[in-house]
């Protein structure tokens, strides 16, 4: 009995670190999140792997995956990328997530970012009548600023044969990644009751803004689904100081007085610790904090959300979900980044390091 007594001690002297870890980052940051895109077919394994060894050793538990049309789509098979993931494929994924206990929750950007550069994305480029903004050509060169003041394309919110296929790829989507959340994207949306739309044109923003919303919202509630989306469109970049990237210019920031409570918003702030976690909360809305690419920041972040949830009254307090690492590069591209660093020319500026060093931050014993 005593040597048993002696090996449990042992044993729990050695693993402290990790028992407290897990303990304390559940209760003081429920949601420690990672959200980068998809990987393509080819690279599959090898995000799998990363899964296994760098993801569930930090006790991730929500996976963000931006699919938009990276998956072989049987609704509408003319969407699909190529060497988009397969039915089986994501069944793999499911699988590796479930036996870690993370969380897969799928994304295909709406509304806004329908194309990147001089690149059309595929519902516009197969689907131009949903185009709100068909008059702007896209360029052979993209360049910012332009006269155009094109960014990224947005659907028309108001066609009325635009929600019927939207549908199809969000539930084929949630149904094979066995999905209890969706990720509407919903972010650096420029493009919004433009004057030569005949259907929006002269229409409030915010309210156009907040009933997409709230009409995606509504459809993922028929199956007891939870909608996440970006939370820039909501704040006034004006009057904060935060300008028109991260927050908004073109007053779709009204939508947040509009909107169901029950919507998780992702905060999402890269260049500067800011604090509108605060902001979400007290608008009764749950919200997560999400860096990018600045170790420091992230750090700060995290020691901001931390306090929140210690020091916030019992009401405000549970709206302080956690923490989510964004990754802006491919899946690829970034853990090839992650394995071998020779390439990184600013380390100050590192989503590998950043990742590193927030989830560190999040995994201390306090």
């Amino acid at each position: 009995m005593k040597k048993l007594m002696i090996l449990w001690v042992a044993f729990f002297l050695q693993n402290s670190s990790a028992i407290f870890s897990q303990t304390t980052s559940d209760s003081l940051l429920p949601i420690r999140g990672f959200c980068i895109a998809a990987p393509q077919s080819s690279q599959l394994d090898n995000f799998i792997k990363f899964i296994k060894t760098e993801l569930a050793p930090r006790h991730v538990n929500r996976l963000i995956l931006r699919v938009d049309y990276n998956y072989q789509f049987e609704s509408h098979p003319e969407l699909r990328n190529p060497q988009a993931l397969s039915k089986k494929e994501v069944k793999k994924l499911v699988a590796v997530c479930q036996d870690n206990q993370i969380e897969l929750i799928p994304q295909i950007n709406l509304l806004g970012h329908q194309s990147w550069a001089s690149t059309t994305e595929n519902l516009l480029k197969v689907y131009p009548q949903f185009d709100e903004t068909p008059h702007v050509q896209m360029p052979e060169k993209y360049v910012w600023p332009n006269p155009d003041g094109l960014y990224c394309k947005s659907y028309c919110p108001l066609h009325p044969d635009l929600h019927a296929i939207v549908w199809d790829l969000v539930d084929e989507i949630c149904d094979v990644f066995q999905a209890k959340a969706f990720h509407a994207g919903m972010d650096e949306v420029f493009y919004l009751g433009d004057s030569k739309c005949p259907r929006c044109s002269g229409r409030d923003k915010a309210e156009l803004f907040a009933g997409e919303v709230n009409l995606i919202r509504n459809h993922l509630a028929l199956k007891n689904r939870k909608l996440w989306i970006w939370g820039d469109r909501l704040i006034d970049g004006k009057t904060t100081g935060i300008g028109e990237w991260e927050a908004s210019y073109n007053n779709t920031h009204r939508a947040i007085d509009m909107l169901y409570k029950d919507i998780i918003i992702c905060d999402w702030h890269y260049e500067r610790p800011e604090q509108t976690a605060v902001y979400f909360a007290s608008k009764g809305f749950s919200v997560i904090t999400c860096p990018w690419r600045v170790p420091q920041n992230a750090i700060l972040q995290t020691q901001d959300m931390r306090k929140f949830r210690q020091y916030a009254n019992p009401e405000m307090k549970e709206r302080y979900l956690g923490m989510m690492q964004t990754i802006w590069s491919g899946a690829e591209s970034f853990i090839k980044e992650y394995y071998d660093t020779s390439n990184i020319q600013d380390p100050q500026k590192s989503q590998k390091a950043t990742f590193i060093g927030l989830f560190n931050e999040i995994n201390q014993v306090k």
